[in-house]
């Protein structure tokens, strides 16, 4: 068990021995019983368990059957998971939880919501239907030794929309949403169009619009021209379904251990590749912050919830006319909602969509709900002014630790793609041969002598900043080599130092980050006594 994922022994309840410790015991005390009180879980999501605090984060993958998200997994861990199968038919038909374990096994939907230790309890309200298409597919992999991946069934289109699957897909991945770290949803660059099913299954994630990094996969099959058209398609598309100016983070590429059909894009691929890869690793250092956020929110949801059921407890009538008297409040929601809004100082955002919460209340007999505890009110209060910031000091020390035993894991072994290697010149970052092999000072003198070195056998910035320009590197790209280059921070390069600038150019031209330092091996046969770096 990871580090930040262990219980406390602690005999103090005020003392948080981590974040996730805290998280619990803020909850426990502050917010569940508001919860409890105004029946918040049949209006929203259920009660949270220790077990949905200790979950490790999760990446749930989404998109129209054949975009490659299975595949998109196996290319991520670079293995196959037990039960794995691909191809160009809705081949996944089940939520797959790929978790990590000694022994690769597949768990069924029925063992794994009995599980304590597991946060999936909750999901057996889906019916048997949904957890005979559920299972937990485990193996040991070191990318999943600090998350879990989630495999989703191909999301359906043309007349395949109008089969019933059995279950509520939309509300299961709506469930899965809320509670996840990250939603990839995945794009085929040759099928763009967006079905009524996969509109729905986006909107569902509405209200996680940060967990959400979009992919266009598949971009190798496409002529460069042909991937501009199609991203601005995606963009037009998406604005749409989401409603919102701005769209999600979108990563171009094509993800899996085949040969680019086209390779004039190959540059771009690797370095969205990359990116996307970087994101993925990040997920575990951040699944702390962001529970607590998920928290925050929680306890700011619960709040105005309060506020709403008490109120309608006041407006119902005594004895006579409550059946009405219901029906006249649930129609004037909005005015209510505006009416409380200026009684208690609550923002907007706070408030729950009138629609869904309007069909939550006609399941409602309002003379059963509760009046206002102010008292649990207060306690909530003080408890968001005193106890979370005290979490929210607390998380750095915690996300550094969880990265560090993530990081470790990670490394014992050299697998899966994030597998950070920099010996290899194919590596994420990698070193290449360049950073340990010598300088060729002399294949750059020809260039420096057509510069006119003054009596010292030197150049000054006027003199090297147009030759530097040529490469058309940014000028803090630029500066950041000059300082690198003019290693006794004279101003001025000699033949070695001026070496040692065209090598760093040639270096970011090929695509890697400069070092932090010159190497060492790029400084043999210089007076490094002379030079102070």
């Amino acid at each position: 068990m990871l580090r930040w994922m262990k219980k406390s022994n602690a005999n103090d309840s005020d003392a948080y021995t981590s974040t996730i410790d805290g998280m619990k015991k803020v909850y426990k005390k502050f917010v569940r019983p508001l919860e409890e009180l105004y029946r918040y879980q049949e209006f929203y999501s259920p009660l949270l368990t220790d077990s949905d605090f200790d979950a490790p984060p999760t990446v749930m993958l989404l998109g129209q059957y054949s975009t490659g998200k299975t595949t998109f997994i196996k290319y991520l861990l670079e293995t196959d998971y037990p039960g794995l199968r691909i191809g160009p038919e809705p081949t996944t038909d089940k939520f797959v939880a790929i978790m990590h374990g000694e022994q690769d096994q597949i768990i069924p939907g029925n063992a794994l919501v009995v599980d304590h230790k597991r946060s999936y309890k909750v999901l057996s309200r889906f019916g048997n239907n949904f957890l005979q298409r559920f299972e937990g597919a485990v193996i040991n992999n070191p990318i999943l030794s600090g998350m879990t991946l989630l495999d989703t069934p191909g999301v359906l289109s043309g007349t395949k929309q109008t089969i019933s699957r059995g279950y509520d897909f939309t509300g299961v991945v709506s469930w899965f949403a809320e509670r996840v770290d990250m939603i990839v949803l995945l794009f085929d660059a040759h099928k763009l169009d967006i079905s009524d099913e996969f509109q729905r299954v986006i909107e569902a994630c509405k209200g996680n619009d940060t967990k959400v990094r979009i992919v266009l996969n598949k971009a190798d099959k496409v002529t460069n021209q042909q991937l501009m058209r199609v991203y601005g398609a995606l963009m037009w598309s998406l604005g749409k379904v989401l409603g919102t100016p701005e769209v999600a983070r979108v990563y171009i590429g094509s993800f899996w251990d085949q040969p680019y059909s086209n390779d004039e894009n190959r540059k771009l691929f690797e370095a969205e590749e990359e990116d996307l890869f970087k994101d993925i690793q990040s997920v575990p250092r951040g699944a702390i912050i962001r529970k607590l956020n998920d928290l925050i929110k929680r306890c700011r949801l619960a709040k105005t919830h309060a506020y709403i059921i008490a109120h309608l407890k006041e407006e119902m009538p005594a004895v006579f006319g409550k059946e009405a008297k219901q029906k006249q409040l649930i129609n004037n929601l909005p005015a209510i909602f505006e009416q409380i809004q200026r009684a208690t100082g609550l923002p907007a955002g706070d408030f729950p969509n009138v629609e869904d919460f309007s069909v939550s209340l006609k399941k409602c007999d309002f003379s059963k709900f509760k009046p206002l505890n102010q008292g649990l009110i207060d306690a909530l209060d003080k408890m968001i002014a005193t106890e979370l910031p005290r979490l929210m000091a607390q998380v750095p020390q915690d996300q550094e630790v969880f990265h560090e035993d993530y990081m470790r894991n990670l490394n014992k072994r050299e697998g899966g793609a994030l597998y950070d290697d920099d010996t290899t010149p194919f590596g994420m970052g990698g070193t290449l041969d360049i950073l340990n092999s010598p300088v060729p000072v002399n294949d750059y003198q020809y260039e420096f002598e057509q510069l006119v070195p003054d009596s010292d056998g030197k150049i000054n910035g006027t003199q090297a900043k147009q030759p530097m320009q040529d490469s058309k590197l940014p000028n803090t790209t630029l500066k950041r080599i000059w300082q690198l280059g003019d290693v006794d921070k004279d101003g001025k390069l000699d033949i070695r130092e001026f070496a040692i600038v065209r090598h760093l150019i040639k270096l970011k031209l090929d695509g890697h980050e400069l070092p932090v330092e010159v190497p060492k091996i790029w400084l043999e046969g210089l007076e490094i006594d002379d030079y102070k770096r």
